[in-house]
């Protein structure tokens, strides 16, 4: 293993992906040797049959070793699925209505409960459209922040708390947020949510892009669903941690479960071990290692991390804030993907341009949205960050007017 000018191990580059994104190299490396033949069983996890002893270790020592780091209590279920966030968009509202709770709730009510939708960007909104293409009753409890002159929607910011539409509790299946909004850098504080719910209404949160980041009180929550490929993994694999109340289904379910398909239920998966069928057993595998790595990190650790990365690179926003123009109410700055726009889009282009020349790569902003966006995930070092802003510096030095 030798570095390259970056300082990197085996020519590898600064990798900023919003998605799939980089994984700790250390992670990387024992992947590498075990790929051929695992723990000397002579085949590949790859390769290997979900149902034997040898895979039934790996799975359940992924679970158990994220329930150690998150603390997740006994009472809620820790399930590997498919699908994606966009799955669980769907399985999100399809498992609710499905829940003996929730549809005892609708039945007091006398008609449908509504689903409580906190739009704060992209993601968030397709959530909302998901519910409304499967004919659920949505509220929009908040939609980003509207232009005092224009009356324009835009998600740069959060309404407080004071402006927000909740539903009634006793009319209300659940609250739906994305707790760090990938394309447009906003990241909402949990425990805003949270205090602001009322504690009888299960609350799920989208937490793709920031899971494994910070420490989290895992019961005030009804589900946190997260896709595997920005913090915990490669794409292909999709973490739920549920309320285990939240699976119970009326005798007979027949009725109750007639609109989920199999491959979107959360009981049926979490009954199953998240092995009801094939599962993709070589995300999962990975996916373990990475919360091992995690645990000997420290969560707190990577919380300080991440604060610092972030840190650096929003002092040199605010420093030159003409130039590098952050479109983000700075309380609710995401420290998982930084978003900023320059001058021009030419200059825009050579930015990227010029960062890639430089081994730092990734940095074009979101397609609907366009400029910058730099993704510090969990694998980035403090010297990724470090490095980035020495870039910062000296393409502002010889762009600036």
């Amino acid at each position: 293993m030798s570095p390259n000018a970056t300082g990197l191990p085996y020519d590898r580059v600064w990798n900023f992906s919003a998605g799939p994104s980089a994984l700790p190299v250390s992670v990387l490396e024992e992947v590498q040797r075990d790929l051929l033949n695992y723990k000397g069983t002579g085949m590949s996890v790859m390769e290997m049959s979900h149902r034997s002893k040898v895979y039934d270790s790996i799975i359940n020592g992924a679970e158990a070793t994220l329930r150690r780091v998150l603390k997740v209590p006994d009472n809620y279920a820790i399930i590997f699925m498919q699908g994606g966030g966009t799955g669980e968009f769907a399985a999100s509202y399809l498992n609710l209505f499905a829940c003996k709770s929730v549809r005892d709730k609708q039945r007091k009510l006398g008609r449908p409960l509504t689903c409580d939708y906190l739009v704060t960007g992209s993601w968030s909104k397709g959530g909302l459209k998901e519910v409304k293409r499967l004919g659920g009753t949505t509220n929009v409890v908040v939609d980003g922040v509207k232009s005092a002159d224009s009356g324009a929607v835009s998600y740069s910011s959060l309404a407080p708390v004071s402006e927000w539409n909740l539903g009634k509790p006793e009319e209300t299946a659940f609250v739906y947020y994305c707790e760090n909004e990938t394309i447009h850098g906003v990241e909402t504080p949990s425990s805003l949510v949270v205090d602001a719910v009322d504690p009888s209404v299960p609350i799920i949160c989208d937490m793709s892009s920031n899971m494994l980041s910070r420490p989290i009180d895992v019961k005030r929550f009804g589900a946190i669903i997260a896709g595997a490929q920005k913090n915990m993994g490669p794409a292909g694999v999709t973490l739920v941690i549920v309320r285990k109340d939240l699976l119970e289904r009326e005798e007979p379910d027949t009725e109750a479960v007639r609109g989920v398909p199999s491959v979107l239920d959360w009981q049926y998966y979490a009954s199953a071990g998240s092995m009801p069928h094939t599962p993709p057993t070589f995300a999962i595998y990975v996916c373990g290692l990475v919360f091992k790595w995690v645990e000997e990190m420290g969560i707190d650790a990577l919380d300080q991390l991440r604060e610092a990365r972030a840190g650096l690179v929003y002092d040199m926003m605010d420093k030159h804030p003409d130039f590098y123009r952050g479109v983000v109410d700075k309380q609710y700055r995401s420290k998982m993907n930084l978003v900023f726009n320059l001058p021009t889009k030419e200059l825009e282009s050579k930015f990227a341009a010029e960062a890639a020349e430089r081994n730092m790569v990734q940095l074009k902003g979101h397609r609907s949205l366009g400029g910058i966006r730099i993704s510090l995930y969990n694998a980035m070092p403090l010297e990724g960050a470090q490095a980035f802003v020495a870039f910062m510096k000296e393409f502002y030095e010889a762009n600036c007017q």
